[in-house]
């Protein structure tokens, strides 16, 4: 089994449960995902099946899009409903004109300060260990990329945004940072993803209901990517890692390849008129592609 799936994940469970529930539901071992969601977070789950786990790296999975609420007036050490109160401020009358004044200042290019509550890891450790153990340790500020961010809508003490991204940024952080600028803090009360690349969360399917017949073929996934149909021949020529001379190549770095059916071979590095193979699929495998 081979290809790429699309899953709503519901809130409440990891993205790591959900990948087990799809393990449970295509009755394989070999699935992962690709940009993990919050345990309160819902929305798109870009995952992996078989071998398609090794063509993650080719796929353009930016930027992501996210909506999400905020309460205004309440901090808590998780940056979201799950955590514990930390700090209560009176929301400011003009809490609407802060927000909407604050907002150029999370645009762009920014440093950021992920979260105690994270996976991001202090010395081989995941900061959210530190943080069940009552710690706060020192992090690095990363640099996130934040192209909109804009208020859906208002009605304090919340307002509702959507926010478009780079991948690793912490839409709580966003939150948390919005609510100290504008004066009384806040926190995170639900979170969607919307997008991951390309990909709509319109296309996904709910864990009850996913199957087979939903995996995404890895040319279609890798589109905009050429693709090659090559003759059984020059195919093995690719599967056994040597490179192929063609009389006719993509004008594109990297191009995809089938085979004379249409069955997904490799993705190879365009170099003039050589095919040289950068990531096979196994030759055991190959009879699992998805078409």
């Amino acid at each position: 089994m081979f290809g790429f799936l699309l899953i709503n994940k519901p809130g409440g469970i990891t993205s790591h449960d959900a990948v087990y529930a799809v393990r449970r539901a295509l009755g394989t071992k070999r699935v992962g995902h690709a940009g993990t969601l919050d345990p309160q977070a819902t929305g798109l789950l870009f995952m992996a099946v078989g071998p398609a786990t090794r063509f993650l790296k080719y796929l353009d999975l930016e930027p992501k899009a996210y909506e999400f609420t905020v309460l205004f007036g309440i901090e808590t050490d998780t940056y979201d409903a799950d955590g514990q109160v930390v700090q209560e401020k009176p929301v400011p009358p003009d809490l609407e004109d802060r927000i909407r004044t604050s907002l150029i200042n999370f645009l762009g290019e920014i440093e950021q300060l992920p979260p105690m509550f994270s996976a991001v890891k202090k010395d081989g450790k995941p900061l959210y260990k530190y943080a069940r153990q009552g710690e706060e340790v020192e992090r690095e500020p990363r640099v996130v990329n934040v192209y909109t961010l804009e208020v859906l809508s208002f009605q304090s003490p919340q307002a509702t945004f959507r926010c478009v991204c780079s991948g690793g940024t912490y839409v709580r952080t966003i939150a948390h940072d919005l609510g100290r600028l504008v004066g009384c803090g806040a926190h995170v009360t639900a979170l969607s993803r919307t997008a991951v690349g390309r990909f709509k969360i319109e296309q996904a399917k709910g864990l009850d209901d996913v199957g087979p017949q939903d995996l995404i073929s890895p040319e279609q996934a890798l589109d905009p990517m050429p693709v090659m149909r090559l003759k059984d021949g020059q195919v093995q020529v690719l599967q056994h890692g040597n490179f192929l001379r063609v009389t006719e190549a993509p004008n594109e770095e990297l191009t995809a390849v089938t085979d004379e059916d249409g069955t997904f071979v490799c993705v190879a590095r365009v170099l003039e008129n050589e095919l040289h193979p950068e990531c096979v699929v196994p030759m055991e495998e190959a009879n699992g592609t998805v078409r």
